[in-house]
């Protein structure tokens, strides 16, 4: 099994990132509203929704929104969270999503470049693409690899439900690897991440090679413009 399928499926995935900061994802959310004019007519798919908590704050502003994870534990946790508007599916994101068109399809929090190369990452921009409307707009939000380099912790200890969690991290030429040991219980645990280092040129290629294009990128949860060396994220807005 691919370390995705397992590490994002198991109970630790979830305890160790329990204290996301989700005050920082709603502010997010409403600073695009209002930069990109979305409105409550526009249907959002949710691509690596994880547990839905991005979803679920469209859905309490007026969106309908559809969230879409390959993970089952997180999906079905964020079913118990569903209404006539906002609904969870399993659901591999290299694939075409059902024959549903979507105004807006977001994917964040660095939810892209799990895979190993550059036809599954193109698989998953295409299906994205497929799924949007005509005039249909993209978000992708990732780190800025550039930033990562040059402040990445390569050891710490996160101490979280009587847990000791220990984390290495390491850069190779194409990806950030983060291992992940532990002992719950008498049984010692181990697990991994691995994210590519995408950079800008690596995205233009990808979505211009989907027929959508960039009209704006942004550097910060605030969207201030994107700088290749400072920007804490990359966040693209692409157009179909």
């Amino acid at each position: 099994m691919k370390w995705y399928e397992t590490w994002f499926d198991s109970k630790y995935y979830h305890i160790l990132y329990k204290n996301r900061n989700h005050k920082e994802a709603e502010n997010f959310i409403d600073n695009l509203i209002l930069k990109l004019k979305i409105n409550t007519n526009h249907k959002i798919l949710d691509v690596g929704c994880g547990r839905g908590r991005h979803c679920i704050y469209f859905n309490k502003l007026g969106f309908e929104v559809t969230g879409i994870d390959l993970s089952k534990k997180s999906i079905d946790f964020a079913k118990k969270n569903e209404t006539n508007s906002l609904k969870f599916f399993v659901h591999d994101m290299r694939k075409d999503f059902a024959n549903e068109k979507y105004d807006i399809a977001t994917n964040l929090f660095t939810s892209f470049g799990y895979f190993q190369n550059e036809i599954d990452n193109q698989k998953t921009i295409n299906a994205i693409n497929n799924n949007l409307k005509i005039g249909g707009v993209l978000i992708l939000d990732f780190m800025n690899i550039n930033k990562v380099k040059k402040t990445l912790k390569s050891q710490e200890m996160l101490k979280i439900d009587g847990i000791n969690f220990y984390i290495n991290k390491k850069i190779t030429k194409s990806q950030i690897i983060k291992n992940i040991s532990f002992k719950h219980k008498n049984k010692n645990y181990s697990f991994e991440e691995r994210v590519q280092l995408l950079s800008i040129n690596d995205f233009t290629k990808l979505i211009n090679n989907s027929k959508m294009k960039i009209v704006d990128i942004f550097g910060d949860y605030q969207l201030k413009k994107y700088n290749n060396n400072t920007s804490e994220r990359l966040i693209l807005i692409c157009k179909k």
